[in-house]
């Protein structure tokens, strides 16, 4: 047979599921350049073939388009492998342990930076006597943990001394300062409670090193998800040093996945200066062919657990009451102000991903969108985070309006953090909680993503179970949430791999296995189509394959 153009690899025996419509199977593909240039069977192969062509043979393996996440923080999940790690569920007294053992492993540190402080125990952290047993862990050592959700901090005295807060310090705008029935802190610091500790933390770091730092903490990121499949994701957060460090990977040819970023314009719990125009002004230096700065981030509101959500309706009173049962939450920003950065974004070719928890949120998006929409912006992408309490009656209006549902971190089974927003929230409210299948009905785009570092890892395989199953895939519980919300696995799949693509307006480039797009492509221990719904989150990756090369291999 005749070779026109021999393909640099070619990649057979194998059950190709490419999340391609017009061809949804094949069992072999041809790449050159980087690209596919032929997926289907492999009686069409041979004409791909010359001297110089790789074989790759999997043996009957499943191939999967490589899996997307459209919200994670890839840079701080990468920072905090240098940090104190503890279990979500850990008590007071086995993170003021865990506390202890770190400091006498590194008796050089001036600080101890540390997660995850469960969301189930903000209630005793409001109490002195946490903080206590806090500061007699550490000592002189300044210490500042962060929660679950990544919205709130918990510091010990060192560290609100070093953050110059005391019982006189008025809560910021943005966040509280916690404090006890006497009026002192507790160390339980909310949302923007905590900025002038992380100054403070910052005048203690070597400037010089910030770029090396940013890079090693982007490359450990990038690792963790090659090893899950993943090819393509978007930081949800992104300050200048992130950007710096993306760029600088991409021009050493070592940014070898999909990288997009969204540029804040505000910020709550980062502590970044450099904001919102500020940040647009570096965009164009910090493009890269695989860096693609093309969002914006804003949080229009906190997170339900610190009754920071603005929601509709109020919250409900928790046993043994703490004032806040009339409180509806509050947005970050008036709705003229989120129009008008909407606009001036659309304006400038930004996308725009804004983070709302509360249903009263997610309908100020909505409502500035259609403005947007009608000024005649019809191309900006704009994604509402989280997508975890949307009001029925804007379930239709995504859709229309060309919003996607960001739906990060996978929340939509039974767990800590449902648990504690179960205990702020109205029970027919929980009913309607993750409204995955009403989206999709309505014709949502529907894009998933893991908010890592707030989930554990970013494996997209727990979060495709769960979909389909609403139960918790670790099989720790087995109680469902909202089983009527469950989606098919093809969907779940795709919420993992096209719909994110689409999301990041990458759908021509990337997300499924098709002629001229990037090969890009993960090859799964198991195919989770042909497995009991049980075996899926289990799905081990044995190879990760970005634009032709081969970037992780299973040992």
């Amino acid at each position: 047979m005749t070779i026109s153009s021999p393909a640099d690899t070619v990649v057979r025996n194998c059950v190709v599921r490419t999340m391609d419509a017009s061809q949804p199977e094949a069992d072999s593909l041809a790449i050159a350049d980087g690209k596919i240039v032929y997926v289907g069977p492999s009686s069409g192969l041979n004409s791909y073939v010359g001297p110089a062509t790789r074989t790759v043979d999997l043996g009957g393996k499943t191939v999967l388009p490589g899996l997307m996440d459209v919200h994670n923080h890839h840079a701080i999940a990468g920072q905090h492998e240098a940090e104190l790690q503890f279990p979500a569920e850990s008590s007071v007294s086995e993170i003021c342990t865990a506390v202890t053992a770190w400091i006498r492993q590194h008796p050089e540190d001036k600080w101890v930076l540390g997660s995850k402080v469960g969301s189930q125990l903000l209630g005793e952290l409001q109490q002195g006597d946490a903080l206590r047993q806090l500061d007699a862990a550490s000592g002189d050592v300044k210490v500042l943990l962060t929660t679950d959700c990544h919205h709130n901090k918990w510091a010990n005295s060192a560290a609100l001394a070093a953050g110059g807060i005391d019982a006189s310090t008025p809560n910021p705008d943005d966040g509280e300062i916690v404090r006890d029935a006497s009026g002192q802190p507790t160390g339980l610091l909310y949302e923007g409670g905590a900025r002038s500790i992380i100054r403070a933390l910052e005048k203690d770091t070597d400037p010089s090193a910030a770029l090396e730092a940013a890079k090693k903490a982007s490359a450990a990121g990038i690792r963790t998800m090659h090893a899950m499949g993943i090819t393509g994701f978007l930081d949800a957060a992104c300050g200048a040093s992130t950007l710096r460090g993306l760029k600088a990977l991409d021009d050493a040819g070592a940014l070898k996945i999909h990288a997009c970023s969204s540029m804040l314009i505000n910020d709550r719990i980062f502590g970044n200066d450099q904001l919102g125009t500020a940040l647009f002004a570096l965009q164009d230096d910090v493009r890269g062919t695989h860096h693609r700065p093309d969002f914006a981030k804003i949080f229009l509101d906190g997170v339900p657990m610190s009754y920071t959500g603005a929601f509709l309706e109020p919250y409900t009173q928790p046993t043994g009451g703490d004032g806040h049962c009339c409180v509806r939450g509050h947005t970050t920003m008036p709705y003229e102000e989120l129009e008008g950065w909407l606009l001036r974004c659309a304006e400038r070719g930004i996308n725009v991903k804004i983070h709302c928890t509360g249903d009263a949120a997610v309908r100020f998006v909505l409502d500035a969108v259609e403005r947007v929409r009608a000024a005649g912006h019809r191309d900006a992408i704009f994604h509402v985070a989280h997508g975890q309490f949307v009001h029925p009656a804007d379930i239709g209006r995504f859709a229309p309006l060309g919003v996607v549902a960001d739906i990060s971190p996978p929340l939509w089974f039974p767990g800590a953090i449902t648990d504690a927003m179960a205990a702020v929230r109205s029970p027919e409210e929980m009913r309607r909680f993750h409204p995955n299948a009403e989206l999709l009905a309505a014709g949502a785009t529907l894009a998933a993503g893991s908010d890592w570092p707030v989930m554990p890892d970013p494996n997209p395989w727990t979060g495709i179970a769960s979909l389909v199953t609403r139960k918790d895939p670790s099989g720790e519980r087995t109680d469902a949430l909202n089983e009527d919300q469950s989606i098919d696995l093809e969907q779940a799949v795709r919420a993992y791999s096209i719909n994110v693509a689409r999301a990041l307006g990458l759908d021509k480039v990337t997300g499924s296995l098709e002629r001229g797009k990037s090969a890009d492509f993960v090859v799964l221990d198991r195919d989770p189509f042909s497995v009991p719904i049980g075996k899926v989150a289990g799905t081990q990756t044995e190879q990760t394959w970005f634009a032709g090369e081969r970037v992780y291999a299973r040992e």
